[in-house]
């Protein structure tokens, strides 16, 4: 089992996001230890890009902070060793095919591996193009998590089949941001990936109170949450360690 797997041992999984270097690089290490310590089972790491092509505004913005003050691939890799010295909470990097790209592929997953992360997201790497980071991912213990939207019903088998770590289910079509609502049929997603794999599914894109992330967890193994907390960030700056502690701790609080 991997370590992405195992933050969904205990009942239903809360996943929180934030963007390295927004405020800063020491405000992020902290946020993980509070977010770990208010509940959080695994932690989306977002690497910034100057075009995050899958992001609403709120998360764009906190990539321009991060990057005007900044923060570079490797100052984020540094991060998460001091962070490695201190837990163990399962931690996956969250970003774009080109930051890869232009670190060298296989540099980078193997330096992340090594640090101790436990996985990668890239939302702008289609299915058909994932193989080979896919591949360099298995070779060093890494989950390449896949996502499936809303429209993609007849290659939701296909995705799931050969899915590693949790399934990302996207809630709603179109960039993230916090949604008034949901109407996704989230269930249905979520049953046809099982009905390949056995794998846990989380659902992102749009939650952003106790109750959407209560409704969203009952058809699901877990819930994501990304612009809500980035929001936070972007209120309180270097202050917003205590604002987010206590938010992860209610959205876990109505997923339990």
């Amino acid at each position: 089992m991997s370590r992405v797997q195992d933050a969904f041992k205990n009942g239903k999984a809360f996943i929180p996001f934030v963007t390295c270097g927004d405020p800063s690089l020491e405000v992020t290490e902290q946020l993980v230890y509070a977010m770990e310590e208010a509940g959080a089972d695994l932690i989306e790491l977002g690497i910034p890009f100057s075009d995050p092509t899958a992001e609403g505004p709120v998360i764009q913005a906190a990539n321009v902070r991060a990057l005007s003050g900044g923060v570079t691939t490797d100052k984020i890799f540094d991060m998460v060793k001091r962070i490695r010295e201190n837990t163990r909470v399962p931690m996956v990097f969250m970003t774009y095919a080109n930051v890869v790209f232009s670190y060298g592929t296989e540099r980078f997953v193997k330096k992340a591996a090594a640090l101790g992360m436990d996985g990668l997201i890239l939302p702008d790497v289609p299915f058909e193009e994932k193989g080979e980071f896919d591949q360099i991912c298995r070779e060093n213990g890494m989950d390449l998590i896949s996502l499936i939207a809303p429209t993609s019903h007849e290659r939701i088998a296909e995705i799931a089949r050969e899915a590693s770590g949790f399934v990302y289910c996207v809630s709603s079509l179109g960039v993230t941001g916090v949604r008034s609502k949901i109407t996704t049929d989230i269930g249905a997603m979520v049953s046809l990936v099982k009905k390949e794999k056995n794998i846990p599914c989380a659902v992102g894109f749009g939650i952003s109170s106790p109750d959407q992330a209560r409704t969203m967890a009952a058809q699901s193994d877990g819930v994501i949450v990304g612009s809500a907390i980035v929001k936070l960030c972007a209120a309180h700056g270097k202050d917003c360690v205590p604002f987010v502690r206590d938010y992860v701790k209610s959205m876990k609080e109505a997923i339990r």
